[in-house]
């Protein structure tokens, strides 16, 4: 599970068995519809799971947060993230 920072300031969340790879397709305009309009990308957080299922339940949990609840995810503040 990854979440880009798209040009636009946005965060674009989504999963991948290859993360270099899928972040190469988004940088290229091969990736999401979304990432193409909005290049360049940087990835700005990720997680590691065992299996894509388990990452892609984690990916549709953070797609539902807000923009300040992702923020502050991936700035580490766990305090925050509690509040939000």
């Amino acid at each position: 599970m990854y979440i880009l920072l798209c040009s636009n300031g946005r965060y674009y969340t989504g999963s991948a068995r290859d993360l270099k790879s899928r972040i190469q397709k988004h940088q290229t305009g091969k990736g999401a519809n979304y990432t193409r309009k909005y290049r360049p990308i940087k990835l700005v957080y990720f997680e590691v799971f065992d299996r894509i299922d388990h990452a892609f339940i984690r990916e549709k949990q953070i797609q539902r947060w807000t923009h300040k609840k992702k923020k502050a995810l991936i700035q580490g503040n766990n305090k925050l993230l509690k509040n939000l």
